[in-house]
């Protein structure tokens, strides 16, 4: 009897440990993230693009690289209102996480650019973010013994714009973020989820709107939209979408951002206009500020106190620092 009840306690603790091993894995190696066919994901490559993404020399007086705006410490943003770039100069717009970057549609807060190949070109030659010339700056990184060779290694070619821009876009199709709290619940594990937290989940995905333009598993849409974070646009510079394609169904639209690791890359909104989880949730029960193209599903809500903590400890069970040991050194 007692040698039964050994084999059965050992086949239980075997059992346990087995699940829970399989339960505590890093789920971001599940993910398959798509690539351009022009552009396969490859070890070195991504290594390549992650010395380009940390290099000042990409500015045009060296004092800013990739990393100043997207830092692996925060979420790769800065956690500022709007970015800062050379000469001291700040941008229109927030700085968004690149995690799960390799997972978008489109690219920019605009949603305009089909690829992160033609992403990386436009912070290098925006005067307000690093400000250099692509002309200039192809030559003065051809000249770096260490470059020139990785692109002959790797591409078969001398450095060019097409060794910049797809090394430091598989460089960003790595940054994986799926390993949150919550997706160990959803892979099984229901014990990841505090009890305040599944009920956060409740209201997010079944009392209010939330899943409309932040359906899981990436919690966006990958399309613009008009959230109603003004009433009037008319006297604001940045009026959206609009200025790609001067639609002006398009005022005050921009791409829903995913909520993954929202926790870590406040202040919100395209501005950076809110600081905190509650004044975003505030805006969204009041319904937003009425635009005449807001989307249509804001409408007005009510949460008491103890719901709008459930639904906060919710957003904050997205959060994944896991990526973090890929730049422990």
């Amino acid at each position: 009897m007692r040698k039964v009840f050994f084999f059965v306690f050992l086949f239980s603790s075997l059992l346990f440990y087995t699940c829970k091993s399989v339960l505590q894995t890093d789920l971001n190696k599940n993910f398959s993230v798509p690539f351009p066919s022009d552009n396969p994901t490859t070890n070195e490559k991504a290594e390549l693009g992650r010395k380009l993404f940390f290099d000042k020399r990409l500015s045009l007086d060296g004092s800013i690289s990739c990393a100043t705006c997207h830092d692996p410490q925060k979420a790769f943003t800065d956690q500022l209102t709007t970015s800062r770039g050379i000469n001291g100069q700040f941008t229109e717009r927030n700085s968004p996480s690149l995690l799960n970057s390799g997972f978008l549609k489109t690219a920019m807060f605009d949603a305009h650019l089909q690829t992160l190949e033609l992403q990386v070109i436009v912070p290098i030659q925006e005067k307000t973010e690093m400000g250099h010339n692509m002309k200039e700056l192809i030559p003065q990184l051809r000249a770096i013994p260490e470059y020139q060779e990785a692109a002959k290694k790797i591409f078969n070619r001398d450095f060019d714009a097409f060794v910049l821009t797809r090394s430091i876009s598989a460089f960003e199709r790595t940054l994986v973020s799926m390993n949150s709290k919550y997706d160990q619940f959803i892979r099984g594990d229901k014990n990841a989820l505090s009890r305040d937290e599944k009920a956060g989940m409740k209201l997010f995905s079944e009392k209010l709107y939330c899943t409309q333009c932040h359906p899981a598993p990436h919690f966006t849409t990958f399309i613009a939209e008009n959230n109603g974070l003004y009433n009037n646009y008319e006297p604001i510079a940045d009026k959206g979408r609009f200025r790609i394609h001067l639609d002006s169904n398009d005022i005050g639209k921009f791409k829903v951002p995913s909520l993954r690791n929202i926790e870590l890359t406040f202040p919100y909104m395209h501005d950076g206009s809110m600081k905190t989880l509650d004044e975003v949730i505030a805006h969204y029960a009041n319904g937003g500020q009425k635009h005449p193209k807001q989307n249509k599903s804001i409408v007005p809500f009510f949460l008491n106190q103890k719901e709008q903590k459930q639904l906060i400890a919710f957003l904050r069970s997205l959060t994944d620092s896991s990526y973090l040991q890929k730049f422990a050194d």
